[in-house]
């Protein structure tokens, strides 16, 4: 520690994004200052909560990847050239924060001290937000979601308990005094310096954390198991390869708030007695990865990683491993191996990897979400931490809420809530008018909920009664013009795409599986097919050799359960009632809409539309190839499909 030390003077007012060492360990409670010192130590507190006690206005970008990807780079190009015009680089500060949550709305722009929501902000609104806004405050009407201009008064965040990702999109990501600031690292503190390790496990055990990452194992047995082992050297794995279509919740947090998984895992590694750990992240996650890199700088700069933390005899050190995106790597077996430089494929369970894990060593494999959790539980006692959720599902979840719904994006909502809260308080309900029809959750090994499911609590065992689970959170909401047989489908070709060949049930089910499925939304499936698909899908769920085989039917079975009426259509009557199924789609024309323009015509590649000038036209269906040219060409919205 004593190499880096640096000084907390004036020139902390010069240069806020320097990290400071006295600053960080003055807020964790492990150094005294002096009375110059102290006063400029809180004012820099002050901006990092938002008090704005240094500058006239503070501006928060997003810059997670969603907000990225709407212009956020340009956005603050823009900001900091009108900021330097206007000669007010010491009035308005700008951080770029991880992702704040509403993904549909970026990017999205912050301002404090007023806390205004700013929405879908582009350069050209970066004026009007300056001089309207910070310098004369002024709400910009055509910037606000729903009339509300603070985040807290909007449907999307009023029923979210965000916990986990409080500080995501609030603090500088880049910046560990942002950090500490906001609490980091002060349930380290706590259990390096008042509890033993065999407490902090008790500490997690009463707080009821179950994984957030797939089946909800109890988060304390698991530390339990590994601390147990005889073994000197254990390893402490975060499994942050978040595979599933649809789900960002492990990315988000790395990218908004690293240090929260950094001092998860040094809790774990504490509790069970390791000296080393992984992050294994997946390569395409290029910004999570950077922040994640940096803040293990920070961190070890700070004495926070490393040799004896915080002057203690606890010593832990990070690595990170890049994944080439297997799916399979998810499952904690198969992702050791490819820390370790093998092909990942799962192993056979028993031994389990808290017995005989990573490099042979008992090791202790949690997801991000549940690292990121810990911390909480430690600062502010399992009391604390189990009044929110239900009495086997304690906490808060985060869920990645996308598909046909009007709001998408990560919300973090307490156990228990129910469906209907989460699409249509939450959410805003179905788009475009929609009628809500059912919702997958927990990713293509996850399973379907139905009208029927709305007012259940999303709870681990009230997920699992339903035929469904939490997983990791993956939630795609589906409506009424979505092909429920198609959609089990495309979740069973993910899978099968996916499988990684070593077992039988799973290799072979799966395809088998798929060939059946796709029989049937081409109109070619028998009875006997359906038959035939439940049989197997049981064999591949009790046979797999892992979790992911293992779930791998689900969407199958779950549809089966509470579509099969859809499946009948298919099949008997060789028809797709929503439409979607390219192969038994029929195309008509409306009459009464039909205004004769021949536009359809003229697009049809095989001549298949008839029809004079001005009049109906029709369809001629021993003609037609089923391309949808003619419904992407027709003004009157005249043509549809049965």
């Amino acid at each position: 520690m004593n190499n880096i030390i640096e000084k907390l003077d004036k020139e902390m007012y010069n240069n806020i994004e320097k990290p400071c060492l006295e600053y960080c360990r003055y807020m964790l409670g492990l150094q005294e200052l002096s009375a110059e010192q102290k006063k400029i130590a809180d004012d820099l507190t002050g901006v990092y909560t938002k008090k704005t006690n240094m500058f006239k206005a503070q501006i928060a970008l997003c810059k997670g990847t969603g907000c990225q990807a709407s212009g956020e780079i340009s956005l603050k190009q823009k900001f900091d050239e009108v900021i330097k015009a206007k000669g007010l680089e010491n009035d308005i500060h700008i951080i770029e924060t991880g992702c704040r949550g509403f993904c549909e709305m970026g990017p999205i722009v912050e301002i404090f001290p007023q806390h205004y929501f700013y929405v879908r902000v582009t350069p050209n609104h970066v004026e009007d937000i300056i001089e309207k806004t910070i310098l004369n405050n002024q709400v910009i009407d055509e910037l606000v979601f729903e009339g509300s201009p603070v985040a807290e008064e909007m449907n999307f965040y009023k029923k979210q308990t965000r916990r986990v990702l409080a500080e995501s999109g609030m603090i500088d990501a880049e910046n560990i005094n942002d950090a500490v600031a906001a609490g980091a690292y002060k349930g380290l503190k706590r259990a390096l310096f008042d509890m033993t390790p065999a407490e902090v496990i008790d500490e997690v055990t009463k707080a009821g954390l179950r994984g957030r990452g797939g089946g909800g194992f109890l988060t304390g047995l698991k530390w339990k198991l590994t601390a147990q082992q005889k073994e000197t050297i254990k390893y402490v794995v975060c499994n942050a390869d978040e595979g599933d279509p649809g789900a960002f919740m492990d990315r988000s947090i790395l990218e908004g708030d690293p240090h929260k998984v950094i001092e998860g895992m040094a809790l774990a590694a504490y509790a069970i007695g390791a000296e080393e750990g992984y992050v294994y992240v997946r390569a395409e996650y290029p910004l999570a990865i950077a922040r994640y890199k940096l803040a293990i700088e920070q961190a070890e700069k700070m004495g926070l990683l490393g040799k004896n933390i915080m002057g203690s005899n606890f010593n832990f050190s990070m690595k990170i491993a890049q994944g080439a995106g297997a799916f399979v790597c998810g499952e904690e077996s198969a992702l050791i191996a490819s820390i370790e430089g093998k092909r990942g494929m799962p192993t056979p369970k028993p031994p389990f990897p808290a017995e005989r894990g990573l490099f042979d060593k008992p090791t202790n494999i949690n997801n991000v979400e549940t690292y990121a959790s810990v911390p909480l539980i430690l600062k502010n006692g399992w009391e604390w931490y189990a009044s929110v959720g239900t009495e086997n599902s304690r906490g808060t979840k985060i869920f990645a809420l996308t598909g046909k719904i009007k709001n998408t994006g990560l919300v973090e909502v307490p156990m228990g809530i129910t469906l209907r809260e989460i699409i249509f308080d939450i959410g805003g309900g179905i788009k475009n008018g929609g009628k809500f029809k059912a919702a997958q959750i927990g990713g293509p090994s996850g399973g379907c909920l139905t009208e029927e499911h709305l007012d259940m609590p999303m709870d681990y065992d009230s997920l699992q009664a339903a035929g469904a689970m939490v997983g990791s959170g993956g939630l795609v909401v589906l409506d009424d013009k979505t092909c429920m047989v198609e959609i089990a489908r495309f979740f069973m070709h993910f899978t099968q795409d996916e499988s990684c060949g070593k077992c039988i049930p799973c290799r072979v089910g799966t395809k088998q599986m798929l060939e059946l499925m796709g029989k049937i939304t081409q109109g070619n499936g028998t009875m006997e097919d359906l038959t035939t698909l439940e049989e197997l899908g049981l064999v591949v769920k009790n046979a797999s050799l892992c979790g992911l085989g293992k779930t791998a039917p689900n969407p199958i079975l779950s549809t089966i359960r509470y579509f099969r009426d859809e499946y009948l259509a298919h099949i008997v009557d060789k028809k797709c009632p929503a439409g979607e199924c390219e192969s038994l789609r029929t195309f008509h024309i409306d009459a009464e809409k039909c205004k004769g323009c021949t536009k359809c015509a003229k697009v049809c590649p095989n001549g298949a539309i008839i029809g004079s000038v001005k009049q109906a036209h029709e369809i001629l269906q021993d003609k037609c190839i089923k391309c949808g040219a003619c419904i992407a060409s027709c003004p009157f919205n005249a043509i549809y499909t049965a």
